[in-house]
């Protein structure tokens, strides 16, 4: 291999943004009205029950390419309670992995008055995740022995972990921070040495502005911690929301940029280039349902393909209650 393939393939790595094993990954679909993917804490915090569908695809074309899907469904539970679950099948080529995450999370109101959002949360999620590693065509494309490939299994190991963060939404203000995977969990899928902190911590914050019968608009940033690998990443994005005769019209864009990077050699000189991509997003609220397409690019030199990677999320509103706040908050009201 030379070396621009070997770092090739590691910016294929970092593209990921995730461990093979680490459960659930974290792309771009918080901005499509569910930050309960991201945030146990937001479980039951707004006036609906939120259930929501997503479909993502990478690289078009490309045998075996990355996909992921998801389920999730959260609500109140009384009046200062939420749950919620997920579930999800992630594959990517030999790999794959399944799991589900059931979440509880408390709300505290620190409000004077019932319709001035103040609003302090706790949530924790509890997750089992199932990762195979199908070895039944290694040895057909590559028949060189290796002593660690069986080449006629399913390899399979099953792990526990638990996410734990808080959530803290002032009138249109709101920041949220998070730990993904706060356990250590041992596997042994590939070798008998494999990471066991899979560790990731999430700061995400924004506020919205604007007029409510003309545009809303809500800048907001994710910074993205791996505590294994000292992996960065940021988040920029903004979006904006426009209040029309049949529902909600609503879109945006996000800049996502690693603060870490690779070398890699073209031609006589070397490069460096670091992660970081760009998603436009396109939304409609039509009654209690939802609709979203996202779509993200690759920028730099050195790419796996030229095809992006497509995103759809279909969503209902259920058991609504009337907006109950004085704010320009859309993840609450």
């Amino acid at each position: 291999m030379n070396l621009r393939k070997f770092y090739l393939a590691i910016l294929v790595i970092l593209t990921q943004s995730s461990f093979s094993q680490e459960g659930l990954p974290v792309y771009s679909d918080y901005l499509s009205d569910n930050y309960y993917l991201l945030h146990p804490s937001m479980a039951g915090a707004a006036n609906c029950t939120k259930v929501r569908l997503t479909a993502r695809q990478q690289w078009f074309g490309v045998q075996d390419a990355p996909a992921l899907q998801t389920l999730s469904i959260n609500g109140s539970l009384g009046d200062r309670s939420g749950g919620g679950l997920i579930v999800f099948n992630d594959k990517n080529g030999y790999h794959s992995q399944t799991g589900m995450k059931l979440t509880y999370a408390h709300h505290l109101m620190f409000s004077r008055d019932q319709v001035d959002l103040n609003q302090l949360s706790f949530g924790m999620s509890a997750g089992f995740v199932q990762s195979q590693l199908d070895e039944t065509d290694f040895l057909i494309n590559n028949p060189s022995y290796d002593p660690i490939i069986n080449g006629t299994i399913v390899q399979s190991a099953s792990y526990f972990n638990v996410d734990i963060g808080a959530s803290y939404n002032f009138l249109d203000f709101y920041v949220h921070a998070t730990v993904k995977n706060a356990l250590a969990s041992n596997r042994k899928l590939y070798t008998d040495r494999e990471p066991v902190n899979l560790r990731r911590f999430i700061l995400n914050s924004g506020y919205t502005f604007g007029d409510a019968d003309k545009i809303l608009w809500e800048p907001s940033f994710m910074f993205q911690l791996v505590t294994q690998t000292q992996e960065k990443t940021i988040d920029l994005n903004v979006k904006a929301y426009k209040n029309l005769d049949f529902g909600m019209l609503w879109g945006g864009i996000s800049y996502r940029r690693s603060l870490d990077g690779a070398q890699y050699v073209e031609g006589q000189s070397i490069g460096d280039q670091k992660l970081q991509y760009i998603t436009p997003i396109l939304g409609v609220n039509f009654k209690n349902y939802m609709l979203s397409y996202t779509y993200s690019q690759l920028l730099g030199n050195v790419k796996f393909d030229s095809a992006g990677f497509h995103q759809l999320t279909l969503g209902i509103n259920l058991f609504c209650k009337p907006e109950k706040y004085h704010c320009n908050c859309p993840a609450i009201n």
